[in-house]
């Protein structure tokens, strides 16, 4: 095996590692490459060089808040309609001004077309759909960086598995760990899904489960608006004959025992079972946790604006726990993304279905999140991303991926679609990349989603190229792409 370690050994993130025995081992098999140990060092100070990082929006970032509209919304219903285009392309809405000269947006947004000064609009996005036309797959992509093999021709995948790609928000986690005692990464309300296939691309894969979210799945059926008012954080809340003095008591005690048992306490080092076992200890002692679940204890005016909806309220408690300390929260759509009524995933009936389900809620919560963090000055260092997996087909009615369509439907389209950013540096009032005329490809700076994921790295001071080792002890980088800069301000 072939180990070429960079400057800070196993695992970049490690400031303090140097260069292991094991891997000048390893490195000494490595002479039928033509490989010497003088090689070695030399690529290892070329990595050192290259992940010095800087630019525009460079460590800007404290935390992220990704809405993720699970489905795949029609970029031509919402943020980049087309005036003069055939009919069966011509969406069923009106065009509205925005706050910006020139850009226009749909009827169904008009809370965003009056925040959109703060944001930057991306219309470029695209990627080539080599298996990627269905959901599960794009959805894997979008939140790792990463695709895979095994896509059937329905576009579903195995299960989640531990040697999966982490999703973004667990390596962010583990090189930029929060300070604060409080959950570092939450995913709400409900999991990544299309059909049976739950949660892939949604955990933290060959890091390990220490860097899972901490999953707020609230019961109730999709369709129940007001499911986040069932929140139960039992797991966060202390025995009521348990005192916080009589916990610590107990963690002193385990601690005495602990240093009576050096060969355990060798054996089990690497786990950093203490570090761990702290950090739960800490969360359920300070109660941060248990304050910002209580989005009751907001003012009707606050939750009004959001939206008195699943994912408006889920897009509050995001901002309340950023606030708390919460280093990444990924609020996903709260609809199974092959689904009918709230999905995105509109096939047939789509004027209907977004007129008065989808829209409505993306309008108001995400334009609310917006507003309310710049008013708190949260916006500052906290970033925003608002995407789906691909937009829909300009043509209505025609079969992009095998699915059935009616006349009044859009298939999934990976070729252009839209994404809004803000905070954290972005660039205030700015419109990113251009689609053609029909909205069918970008005619200007495409953006592929691994290329977002860079630039959501970036924004931490995370270089996106930095290497990580995954169950088999290879080197992987964190993503296969540069971040977008010209997004920063």
């Amino acid at each position: 095996m072939l180990v070429i370690p960079g400057q800070p050994g196993k695992d970049l993130c490690d400031r303090e590692l140097g260069v292991s025995r094991r891997h000048l081992l390893r490195v000494g098999g490595a002479g039928i490459l033509g490989l010497s140990l003088g090689s070695m060092f030399q690529m290892q100070a070329a990595t050192a060089a290259a992940k010095t990082g800087g630019g525009p929006g460079w460590g800007k970032a404290k935390s992220i808040i990704l809405c993720y509209l699970q489905g795949g919304p029609s970029h031509i219903d919402l943020w980049d309609p087309k005036e003069n285009v055939p009919e069966n392309v011509q969406s069923a809405f009106s065009n509205i001004n925005t706050r910006l000269t020139g850009v226009q947006f749909t009827e169904n947004l008009p809370k965003l077309a009056q925040v959109n000064d703060k944001c930057t609009l991306i219309r470029s996005m695209a990627y080539t759909p080599y298996g990627l036309f269905n959901h599960t797959a794009a959805i894997y992509q979008m939140m790792t960086g990463y695709t895979t093999d095994k896509v059937s021709p329905s576009g579903q995948l195995e299960p989640p598995s531990p040697k999966d790609f982490p999703n973004f928000g667990s390596q962010i986690i583990k090189m930029r760990p929060p300070t604060a005692p409080m959950l570092p990464f939450v995913m709400l309300p409900r999991p990544l899904q299309e059909s049976n296939v739950v949660g892939k691309g949604g955990s933290a894969g060959f890091l390990g489960k220490a860097y899972d979210p901490y999953t707020l799945y609230p019961s109730g059926d999709d369709m129940n608006m007001k499911k986040m008012d069932n929140i139960k954080i039992d797991d966060l809340q202390l025995r009521p004959d348990v005192y916080a003095s009589r916990l610590h008591r107990r963690a002193r005690l385990r601690s005495v025992i602990n240093d009576g048992m050096p060969a355990i306490d060798n054996a089990v080092a690497d786990y950093k079972l203490n570090e761990y076992y702290d950090q739960a200890l800490n969360l359920i002692v300070s109660g941060r946790a248990r304050e910002a679940f209580a989005i009751e204890r907001e003012p009707d005016a606050i939750r009004d604006m959001y939206g008195r909806n699943t994912f408006g309220q889920s897009c509050l408690l995001a901002r309340r726990l950023v606030e708390a300390g919460t280093r990444v929260v990924e609020v996903i759509w709260p609809k199974v993304a092959n689904s009918d009524n709230h999905s995105w995933d509109q096939h047939k009936d789509l004027p209907k279905r977004m007129k008065t389900q989808s829209a409505p809620m993306l309008d108001a919560g995400l334009s609310g999140l917006i507003t309310d963090l710049d008013q708190r000055g949260m916006l500052e260092d906290t970033l925003v991303i608002a995407v789906g997996e691909f937009g829909r087909s300009p043509q209505r009615g025609v079969s992009t991926s095998g699915n059935g369509n009616s006349a009044d439907g859009r298939d999934h389209w990976p070729y252009c679609y839209t994404a809004m950013a803000a905070g954290a540096g972005i660039r205030r009032g700015y419109v990113h990349g251009k689609s053609d005329k029909t909205a069918s490809a970008p005619l200007e700076d495409p953006v592929h989603p691994a290329e977002l994921l860079a630039t959501i790295y970036h924004g931490f001071g995370i270089d996106p190229q930095t290497l990580v080792y995954n169950h088999l002890n290879q080197p992987r980088e964190l993503v296969k792409a540069e971040a977008v800069t010209k997004l920063f301000g």
